[in-house]
């Protein structure tokens, strides 16, 4: 098996759920015994949530860049970014390492335009839903994307940052993304793409109304297809 490297601590919630995910498929596939052979860097979420002004993206972008070099220094031969927002500086990321990088949105693209998914709502904190960097990675593969409504990115990103980074999964939480799923169906999306690592926590993948694509899940799917590909 391959040495895959995870810069995590984004929150360090999403990189545990990271660690289950590969690690579970990685044994589905290689045996029970199997374990995935992983270096993570956990960063101090404290320094890296909103950000808000290019001056905070550059010192992410140059946070992210030097765990990257690290982990790839250390034998990591593939990287994986362990936040969906944090792919905002992928670019950067990608541009100062040899190893390849998994895009979570590349992963989500190719597994949405393989289901023939053509129009879709994405979810998740401020930045993912309301910029490019994200978006445009699933629009090239020729699926819609319902337009962000600020009453959804207020909310989610409330729910996501005072309360699911903190490991705080309520029930007003649960219904509140109900409703919220129930009204993108009512604006024509046919799938809902979960755009932040902890919305897990509180969306029921298998039992709402839409298709639900699971970013995480699909990240660490093509994580354990690379970690697993000389195996």
């Amino acid at each position: 098996m391959r040495k895959l490297g995870l810069i995590g601590g984004m929150s360090w919630l999403s990189t545990r759920t990271y660690y289950d995910h590969i690690n579970k498929l990685v044994q589905a596939r290689a045996g029970k015994q199997a374990s995935a052979p992983l270096l993570i860097e956990s960063l101090d979420f404290s320094g890296l949530q909103r950000l808000q002004d290019e001056a905070d993206w550059q010192r992410a972008g140059a946070i992210l860049t030097d765990s990257a070099r690290r982990l790839e220094q250390a034998g990591a031969g593939a990287l994986l970014i362990g936040a969906n927002s944090m792919h905002k500086v992928y670019d950067e990321v990608a541009a100062a390492v040899s190893v390849p990088v998994l895009h979570i949105a590349d992963c989500v693209g190719e597994r949405m335009a393989r289901d023939k998914v053509k129009k879709a709502a994405l979810i998740g904190s401020r930045n993912v839903m309301v910029e490019g960097f994200y978006r445009k990675k699933l629009i090239s593969r020729d699926i819609e994307l319902l337009p962000p409504e600020m009453k959804f990115v207020n909310a989610l990103d409330r729910i996501i940052y005072d309360e699911l980074i903190l490991g705080k999964a309520t029930r007003q939480a649960e219904r509140e993304l109900k409703t919220i799923i129930v009204e993108l169906q009512r604006a024509g999306a046919q799938a809902i793409v979960l755009g932040c690592t902890e919305l897990e926590m509180v969306v029921d993948v298998d039992a709402n109304v839409l298709p639900i694509y699971d970013c995480t899940l699909i990240h660490a799917e093509a994580a354990a297809d690379w970690i697993l590909a000389d195996a």
